[in-house]
């Protein structure tokens, strides 16, 4: 058995079944080894492709998300993806093949301090020292990708280790996969539940690894048990997010706010006057003692208690509480602030306007019986959150990177390939990684790619529009781009509208297509809405 084999056969027995992959020299024994393994390889053609792709897989199954890529340039493409699993708090495992170990410092072909450069964008990164270790290294990464908060890991493979001859080293043991996970305890309970009594406009915010996609419990559920409105919080616009309409107003309103796992930063207003009342205290719970020693300088007195603990765990325990409390009158002020929105246009005005776009992807999706929306982008990705809902759905997360949507779109059709994926972008976002509608025509993924073209980048546009005036917008124009002519040249289903009416239609056509489809859709470029106030 090759070190190569050993590496296939660990993934295999962590269950791991799908590799998001692009080829290079040092990892070919690896895509060998998973021949036998029976371990599928997606091979993409972008390396930050394959791991915004193990980013969707794990938010999407709870699973480890695996890229394999290959070294140097091939591991630098990998990498700024990393950044964005580690914000949304994916458990990503991303394995790059290496220079030989024997031949360090001697000059080989792409030989690079990987760990180095990827320490940054990882929880963990490290460099297999043995070809005997190669499997128990496998674990150790999906161990510590998955213990406390979920983020992504980097192992980086010397191609002499992969070619060894190991003989019948043994695998990792189960138990070294599993992820730590601090349980509350019930002194903790017992104090959370004691200060909710008291607290007469509490709130619960969540970070994005209990948002309603992706948490094993009810958000509906947590909220009856404990009376208190539960707020998942992923958007890079925080408390301004589309998709929570006019919270930010009663964020200001809250005297008590209990944080399962989310971080006080620039999405929450740094938990200061003015978006929220000075007078207000916090309960914060997370895995990360760093994230409680940034809350205590941040919060000072007003920081009630600070935990130690899993968040799901937390939520799972405080589920099981019954409160005595009645705050209907508080929760339906915040669920009818969350539901704010401007009104949607009747008219039928071309370009299309973005929330007329938006009522007929979510037409689609009210009719699908298993929906996922992915939403990318810069401003028409926040009217594509204030205007569509699912059951299922992955944004950009708080670091805010456009470019993944597509990547994402497979990615989803690969964890669940019954369901209906649509993906919103806007035409800036679609040329990061249109070459992904040529993977996906090749794997048989048909999915939607809705394009909001307005010839611009138009979330830079509103800045210099807003800070500078309409006399000095410079260099974020695009071209008025028939991406669909493109979608239709890779092998996919392509549709161009222009015309809101026509839009049911083009829906419809790219559904019977049976193809991934690609709907470029003219919008006008206007400023994202936020709440009622737009």
């Amino acid at each position: 058995m090759r070190g190569a084999d050993l590496i296939a056969r660990a993934l295999e027995r962590a269950d791991v079944k799908d590799v998001f992959a692009l080829s290079g020299n040092q990892i070919m024994p690896i895509f060998d080894a998973c021949i036998d393994a029976e371990i599928a390889l997606y091979h993409v053609r972008h390396e930050a492709a394959a791991t915004y792709m193990a980013d969707c897989w794990a938010q999407l199954t709870g699973k480890v998300g695996v890229a394999l890529v290959t070294a140097a340039p091939g591991f630098a493409n990998a990498l700024s993806p990393l950044y964005s699993a580690g914000m949304a708090e994916s458990p990503v495992l991303l394995l790059s093949g290496d220079s030989p170990r024997a031949a360090d410092g001697k000059g080989s072909f792409q030989e690079m301090d990987q760990v180095t450069a990827s320490t940054p964008f990882t929880k963990h990164s490290f460099r297999s020292e043995t070809a005997e270790g190669l499997g128990q290294d496998i674990a150790d990464a999906i161990h510590i990708a998955c213990s406390g908060r979920p983020g992504p890991v980097h192992l980086a493979l010397p191609f002499d280790l992969l070619n060894t001859d190991v003989g019948d080293v043994a695998l990792p043991s189960d138990d070294s996969y599993q992820p730590l996970r601090k349980a509350p305890s019930p002194a903790m309970l017992d104090a959370i539940a004691e200060t909710l009594k008291v607290a007469e406009k509490p709130l619960l915010i969540t970070g994005p690894r209990l948002n309603r996609t992706r948490a094993e419990i009810s958000i509906d559920s947590l909220a009856d048990a404990i009376d208190v409105p539960v707020i998942p919080m992923e958007s890079p616009r925080g408390l301004n997010d589309p998709a929570l309409g006019d919270f930010s107003e009663m964020f200001k309103q809250a005297d008590l706010v209990l944080s399962l796992g989310k971080r006080l930063d620039f999405t929450t207003g740094f938990a200061q006057s003015p978006a929220i009342d000075e007078n207000c205290r916090f309960i914060i719970a997370d895995p990360d003692v760093s994230e409680l020693s940034r809350a205590r300088r941040a919060l000072g007195a007003r920081l009630h208690a600070a935990y130690v603990a899993d968040p799901e765990l937390l939520g799972q325990a405080l589920c099981d509480l019954q409160s005595a409390t009645d705050r209907r009158a508080w929760r339906a002020d915040v669920s009818a602030a969350i539901s704010a929105r401007g009104n949607t246009p009747e008219d039928a005005s071309t370009p299309i306007h973005p929330a007329k776009l938006g009522a007929a992807v979510q037409e689609v999706i009210d009719q699908a019986d298993d929906p996922i929306l992915i939403v990318d982008g810069g401003e028409f990705g926040q009217w594509a959150q204030a205007t569509i809902s699912a059951p299922t759905r992955v944004i950009n997360g708080p670091g805010g990177a456009i470019g993944g949507g597509l990547c994402y779109a497979f990615a989803a059709k690969i964890a669940r390939p019954e369901a209906t994926v649509i993906v919103l972008m806007g035409d800036g976002t679609a040329g990061f990684h249109f070459a992904e509608f040529e993977t996906a025509q090749r794997y048989g993924t048909n999915f939607i790619a809705v394009i909001g073209n307005d010839a611009r980048w138009n979330a830079e546009y509103q800045i210099q529009l807003r800070d500078y005036g309409d006399q000095r917008l410079y260099g974020c124009e695009l071209n008025p781009t028939q991406y669909n002519e493109a979608a239709i040249g890779l092998g996919c289903h392509g549709d161009h509208v222009s015309a809101s009416a026509d839009l049911a239609g083009a829906f419809a056509d790219a559904l019977a297509s049976g193809k991934p489809a690609c709907i470029n859709v003219e919008i006008d470029g206007l400023p994202a809405p936020s709440g009622s106030g737009h």
